[in-house]
């Protein structure tokens, strides 16, 4: 009776803040102050700082063009109309292939291909390898016509966007070297000193390589899992976890990048050999490129995610997008990688219920200022959205709907600057956590990542050594754990603020772009 009378006050509440959060008005006289991130006087957003200056990130570079731009509407340039009686495949991929070859535009456009309304039967995967090429369908089939891509044959991906790197020459190329001397760069910062700047200059790209090493596993209690009487790796020693960014601006032998870091640099347990700062250039990498107003369709699949699957996007590039894509019985479906990803009405829906205990991920957001914008997963046993290992965000979920069992979660290995920003699962659960020996040593998911004002039936926001996790103005039960297949006590909890009172500003992302680009920026994004 008891547990009937929680479930029930948490759906009232859900209701209030769905209500709330959706309200037309502007006013955030009703809504509770955060202590972390809040508005003055004057409406301008204070940071709160942790004491070695860490903060909570600017989120509001995440998406494509690194946020607040409008999704291009690119011209089309060939049209392909279903087969009605035979395979599609090949006829889609020299219609892209055709566009592949045309002159790109001064804004990079080579142009679409159009599918018109109806259905194509494709059994192998269609591929765009060249950058500046969109695949348009005319609808999704919601409101007026689809253009179904029904996926037919052996287990394959629909489309995959994304230049092969077996394609020759091309790739990463560095042509600067130098090191961080800072002792320590707070998460949240845009600023700090290197050895030697002299070959760096506004407009480059750099990654910093962050090192694994030994001291950082001990520090981070990483060094000792184990499962099945067998010693599990969390990452290993002597790799890196990298972040790429852009100089805006360089004094003397200090940087300022266009986009906070998400995550600390600490000398401590990084020197040596200590992180690496270099500039780099990426030919290989695919640019203005996109999946837009399409539906697409495989046969059901009632089974394990560890079989070979029909999968519906993968997508690596920068600068790209998908757009009001609708996908059902998918599996693994939508993986992006990459640098300033927007997927802006993207909705998987699984009627087929997944089997096993592991789970397959809808959504797998591993890339740099990615940004999902108003997406939604329907299905049970499953994670509604994942990351991988060793991702530099910012990764946004904003406006987001998840109905069913699953859960969003920092999956494995350390991916930093994860923001759900009023989403909405009121079956399901957001876990900001250390897995331990899950998987094959998954461990701490991911550090400096925030809830803010979501619906979750159950939180697990715990606190990684020298990092923070917040779950600021949200609704729904937290979830104290220990570390799995340990005998330890509870894991420290990161921060709960305003427990069960949605906070303002409504939406940190929005609020984030619009301090930094005005409001222009959300109207150019569909928040008028």
């Amino acid at each position: 009776m008891r547990n009937r009378s929680n479930r029930l006050f948490l759906s009232v509440l859900a209701t209030m803040f769905v209500a709330v959060v959706h309200a037309q008005s502007n006013a955030t006289a009703d809504l509770a102050k955060s202590e972390w991130v809040s508005l003055d006087a004057n409406d301008k957003l204070q940071y709160q700082r942790l004491p070695q200056g860490d903060q909570i990130m600017d989120f509001s570079h995440a998406g494509y063009k690194g946020g607040g731009i409008a999704l291009p509407d690119v011209p089309v340039r060939v049209s392909v109309k279903p087969s009605g009686t035979g395979d599609d495949t090949k006829t889609i991929q020299a219609a892209i292939d055709q566009v592949s070859a045309m002159q790109p535009d001064k804004y990079g456009f080579r142009g679409a291909v159009l599918l018109t309304p109806g259905t194509f039967t494709c059994s192998e995967t269609i591929t765009i390898t060249t950058s500046g090429v969109v695949l348009r369908g005319s609808g999704t089939g919601n409101e007026g016509p689809a253009s179904t891509i029904q996926m037919a044959g052996g287990k394959h991906t629909a489309i995959v966007v994304s230049r092969p790197r077996n394609r020759g020459a091309g790739g990463v190329t560095e042509s600067a070297r130098t090191v961080l001397t800072d002792r320590y760069v707070p998460s949240g910062s845009v600023m700090f000193a290197v050895e030697n700047a002299a070959d760096l200059a506004v407009g480059d790209t750099i990654q910093l390589r962050r090192p694994v090493t030994k001291a950082w596993l001990e520090f981070m209690e990483m060094d000792n899992l184990v499962r099945d009487g067998k010693p599990q790796i969390w990452i290993r020693e002597g790799t890196r976890t990298v972040a790429e960014r852009r100089i805006s601006a360089v004094d003397g032998n200090r940087i300022t990048v266009d986009v906070p870091l998400s995550d600390s640099y600490d000398a401590v347990y990084l020197n040596p050999p200590g992180t690496e700062v270099v500039k780099i250039s990426d030919s290989h990498r695919l640019n203005q490129c996109a999946v837009e107003y399409l539906h697409i369709v495989s046969p059901p699949q009632p089974f394990n995610h560890t079989q070979q699957l029909y999968a519906a996007v993968r997508l690596n590039g920068e600068d790209c997008w998908m757009r009001q894509v609708r996908i059902e019985e998918t599996m693994n479906s939508v993986s992006i990688g990459g640098q300033r990803i927007t997927l802006q009405e993207v909705s998987v829906v699984r009627k087929a219920r997944h089997e096993g205990s592991s789970k397959p991920s809808e959504f797998s957001p591993n890339g740099g200022q990615v940004l999902l914008d108003r997406c939604s997963v329907e299905g049970d046993n499953v994670w509604f959205a994942a990351t991988g290992g060793g991702i530099s965000g910012p990764i946004v979920l904003l406006n987001c709907t998840f109905k069913g069992n699953g859960r969003i979660e920092g999956h494995q290995r350390w991916t930093t600057g994860i923001l759900l920003d009023n989403c909405h699962l009121p079956n399901g659960g957001i876990d900001f956590k250390n897995r331990g020996s899950m998987g094959s040593g998954h461990g701490w998911g991911t550090g400096w990542s925030v809830a803010w004002n979501c619906v979750a039936k159950s939180y697990v926001v715990q606190r990684p050594p020298g990092t923070h996790n917040w779950a600021i103005g949200c609704i729904g039960e937290s979830t104290p754990l220990p570390r799995p297949f340990d005998r330890s006590p509870l894991l420290p909890e990161g921060s709960f603020d305003a427990h069960g009172t949605p906070v303002a500003p409504r939406s940190l992302y929005l609020a984030q772009l619009e301090e930094r680009l005005g409001k222009q920026a959300l109207i150019n994004i569909g928040y008028p």
